[in-house]
């Protein structure tokens, strides 16, 4: 293991510009790269090592013989389940993985959004770039639970306490509910189960939405009458047969009442085959999730139990003693002769159906047993039992069955046949490779990117342990790609093809968007055929068709390309499509005072994709009667991956406060270039991408700025409050937590502490006595929100008594109160009204205090609709000469926003004692 897992560290390195968008990162293409993570994970048996794999391979336990019984186990059973969650990290993975690996379930997990309007415990990056970081870690987690993953269209806009105002941000029921539906009609699942209850146990509104969703889903979707749409499409209607709901007895509990479960699962139970339990090996998965906080998550050996309730069936009753099922497949016979009695009596129109198969049973149970002895011994009961699945498959599209009952059998022997091909794989040992000719580049921001209208060669190669015969190695190209064999590259298990790529062949970006990633709460969706993906599939995958035991199997692959990780070690990603330059702004949000006549600078980056010399021009686009300096620069470009930085001077004029932009624009080759992307990866990750277009987002704001006030700023979990505060004028020095021992304090007027300190940098809770004295001595201290709320009141760090909360509101809209409208905070240098309320993004606030010494003085109140005032959430308390501010109000949200009001207030907090 790396020597940073032995110190219980998490180190991040984050390739970028300090000055990042709040719709993106800046204008470095390498956004998101390499973290190293340590994780005081449950032992693993020597021979398993999940966390070692590479994140674009199987996992150990998906290969050799171990990945083959798990197949041969999955050929033996129909069962389909689906869970249903609200964001990334609510999964059960144990069950998960109980289910899947355990049981040889198919199962997929649906999460109706991305996380992206949640907090990043990594880093200041947040909205739809931290969705798609989240779904990577989500789909990293997935691999381990051994799922599929589908979403919605709907997006996180943040914490809501019901699910009433979750589904008014959602525009009502029906747009989540119809991609449920399409999920749930393309899976064909037999078993829904919902994480959550669909009550106020559940918390979040997300959560009990999702619950209320799936509960209207689980029939929905066997109504030809709901969606229509959908079934104009060629889905066809499905009546999953059982539904479940969570949270039933309280996450975490060990027991539950009788009556308030049917299903009890032993999820600690210990895996011969993963060298853990179901919930450690899911752990593994989870613990991907670094933007949650799951980096450290630990489960013990022993039993830990999931319960569910049976809430909706198609079934008869099957109950056992005191009202309990087994598993979630009672009452479902879900073996491969059990198809026949889930058809009913259609099965008189088959009679063929039970007697092929009861063969294919039989070929799976002989395959098991070969495997047992020697993995390619299985080979041939495999191939037999392929042979029938496809066979029997023909016989039922032939067949007089409904249209229903031919959707129930098809869809579980499409699914063996596609097991039985991967089975047959995985017992010759074939190994199916496609790689983008190219050399290996030096880091993940130098790998090679595919551009319209250019060429590259790729070399596929076919290995097994038996000597096989191959019929055809094959690239399965997009519309408009075309490929030619290269002179004297071929033999029967290579081949080497040149690609091109048509010059309007789509770049590999999100099908969705956001035009406000702050304020809309549903996805556009730009590429409907993607709907519910995690990503667009990879656009250059290759196939391989060969014969073995005299069955034809087709093996697939992805063209990769090639890359160093920080280590040196060598990672590899899917071939992308880019476009040929990327430009993109420095810094991606401006806030400009309007007492601003003069100018900023504006700088611009434009990286090229194109293997040679070209040259362009690059101009802005400004407001009307603002200045640019120069008007257009030329630039020249002599190799890929060149990246060209370059400034101008903008002038501004008539400054009115609201909100304008500024774009960049590259002109090529008669082309016109004007977004840009950023990579968005780590080394335990796979990769994807965020564009966003090459515009600054500017915010003139109406604000006064205390003259000669220096402020020191100490970074928590990261923010980016420091670069708003240097754009409006003031004085500001950041100061990395590790050398606050050594700092001097008094040169500093104001001292901040980035949200989240306390939770994320242990030298400020080491030195919170220097800083409690600095106040004392005439210093203004303003600490921001944490989350670690046992910690922080077993810490004492408050000059007086005061105890933090989970309280919260929610609202952004929620109305505010000033309570002491004489106080200087809402005078100097900024006078405040309750206009300065209005515009908010995400939420007011959160971890508001509930208690307090009278030393501290509320400033504001405000609450979420129907509960009780909060007054906790902006505190003031003199101390000695100076000033302890507590304010749990969401200013990391609204100052790079550029919300005017929010950035006056905020700027008075810091000026606080200072007039």
């Amino acid at each position: 293991m790396p020597p940073t897992r032995e110190r219980n560290n998490l180190l991040v390195m984050e390739r970028h510009n300090r000055q990042r968008s709040r719709r993106g990162y800046g204008f470095l293409r390498l956004s998101l790269i390499f973290i190293f993570v340590f994780v005081l994970g449950a032992s693993a048996a020597p021979d398993v090592e999940p966390d070692s794999a590479s994140p674009t391979e199987p996992l150990p336990v998906d290969t050799g013989i171990a990945g083959l019984k798990e197949m041969i186990l999955r050929l033996g059973t129909t069962a389909r389940l689906m869970q249903t969650v609200a964001h990334p990290d609510d999964e059960d993975g144990g069950m998960l993985t109980l289910e899947s690996r355990g049981k040889g379930d198919t199962v997929l997990l649906l999460t109706l959004n991305r996380g992206e309007g949640g907090q990043n415990k990594l880093g200041s990056n947040l909205f739809d770039v931290l969705g798609v970081l989240r779904t990577l870690e989500l789909t990293a987690a997935d691999r381990y639970y051994g799922v599929e993953q589908r979403f919605t269209r709907v997006a996180d806009f943040g914490y809501s306490k019901t699910s009433e105002e979750t589904f008014q941000k959602w525009q009502g029921h029906e747009i989540p509910l119809g991609d449920m539906v399409r999920v749930i009609r393309t899976f064909r699942p037999d078993v829904l189960v919902a994480r959550f209850s669909g009550t106020n146990r559940d918390g979040h509104g997300h959560h009990q939405a999702s619950s209320i969703l799936t509960r209207e889903a689980f029939r929905a979707a066997g109504d030809p009458n709901q969606f229509p749409e959908q079934i104009k499409e060629g889905l066809q209607p499905w009546q999953a047969k059982k539904l479940y709901i969570g949270n039933v007895c309280g996450f975490g509990a060990t027991s539950c009442a009788d009556e308030n479960y049917t299903v009890k699962l032993n999820t600690g139970a210990f895996s011969p085959a993963l060298g853990m339990s179901y919930a450690q090996y899911a752990m593994e998965g989870l613990r991907h999730q670094l933007s949650q906080g799951a980096g450290q998550w630990t489960i013990d050996p022993g039993d830990r139990f999931a319960f569910y309730k049976l809430v909706d069936s198609v079934l008869p009753k099957a109950f056992g003693e005191k009202g309990h099922e087994k598993d979630f497949f009672d009452g479902i016979d879900t073996t491969l002769p059990g198809l026949v009695t889930q058809i009913g009596d259609d099965a008189g129109k088959a009679p063929f159906l039970k007697p092929a198969l009861l063969e294919v049973q039989s070929d799976v149970e002989a395959a098991g047993t070969a495997a047992d002895k020697d993995p390619a011994g299985a080979i041939v009961p495999l191939t037999k039992g392929l042979q029938r699945t496809r066979q029997t498959i023909k016989r039922v599209q032939s067949s007089s069955m409904n249209s229903a009952s031919k959707n129930t059998v098809l869809t579980a022997l499409q699914t063996k046949e596609d097991q039985f091909e991967r089975a047959v794989s995985l017992a010759a040992g074939v190994e199916f490779r496609v790689e983008v000719d190219v050399p290996v580049a030096e880091n993940a921001d130098d790998a090679f990117m595919a551009v319209p209208g250019q060429s590259f060669n790729v070399d596929a190669r076919f290995i097994s342990k038996p000597k096989l015969e191959i019929k055809q190695i094959a690239l399965d190209l997009p519309p408009g790609w075309k490929s030619t064999e290269e002179n004297g590259s071929s033999s029967a298990s290579s081949v080497t093809l040149k690609v091109t790529v048509p010059d309007d062949a789509p770049y590999t970006r999100p099908y969705w968007h956001r035009n406000d990633p702050e304020r809309d709460a549903i996805n556009t969706i730009d590429e409907p055929r993607y709907i519910t993906l995690p990503f667009p599939p990879p656009p250059l995958q290759a196939h391989a068709r060969y014969v073995v035991d005299g069955t034809e199997i087709t093996a697939h692959a992805v063209a990769m390309v090639r890359y160093k990780g920080p280590d040196g070690r060598e990672l590899e990603r899917a071939i992308a499509v880019a476009p040929s330059f990327s430009v993109l702004l420095d810094p991606g949000e401006q806030v400009i005072p309007t007492q601003n006549q003069g100018a900023n600078q504006v700088k611009v980056a434009v990286s090229s994709n194109l293997p040679d010399a070209a040259e362009g021009k690059l101009h802005l686009e400004v407001p009307d009667g603002w200045r640019v300096e120069p008007a257009e620069l030329a630039l020249h470009f002599d190799h890929v991956g060149q990246k060209i930085e370059s400034q101008f001077k903008v002038q501004h004029a008539n400054l009115q406060e609201g909100p304008t932009q500024i774009r960049a624009v590259f002109e090529s080759a008669g082309k016109k270039y004007s977004e840009g992307y950023t990579v968005v990866t780590r080394e335990d990750l796979n990769t994807f991408y965020y564009y966003q277009p090459a515009v600054q987002h500017v915010s003139v704001v109406d604000v006064n700025v205390p003259a000669g006030l220096k402020v020191g700023y100490i970074e928590g979990a990261g923010d980016d409050i420091p670069t708003v505060l240097e754009q409006i004028g003031m004085n500001v020095t950041l100061i990395p937590a590790e050398k606050l021992s050594a700092e001097s304090l008094s040169q500093y007027g104001t001292i901040v502490l980035g949200i989240r300190a306390y939770d994320t940098q242990k030298d400020i809770a080491t030195n919170n006595k220097k800083l409690l004295d600095y106040v004392y001595n005439g210093g203004t201290l303003v600490v921001q929100y944490n989350t670690g709320v046992s910690d922080f009141n077993e810490g004492k760090f408050t000059p007086y008594p005061a105890q933090l909360s989970r309280a919260r509101v929610s609202v952004e809209e929620a109305p505010v109160e000033i309570l002491a409208p004489d106080d200087s905070v809402f005078h100097y240098p900024n006078r405040i009204t309750q206009k300065d309320f209005d515009g908010w993004v995400q939420e007011r606030g959160l971890y508001f205090m509930d208690k307090w010494d009278d030393h501290f003085k509320p400033l504001l109140s405000c609450h979420d609709p129907g509960e009780a005032d909060q007054k906790g959430g902006l505190l003031r308390a003199s101390y000695g000469k100076g000033t302890y501010i507590y304010t749990g109000y969401a200013f990391f949200r609204q100052l790079p926003a550029g919300i005017p009001g929010a950035i006056r207030l905020y700027v008075n907090l810091l000026s606080a004692g200072k007039q």
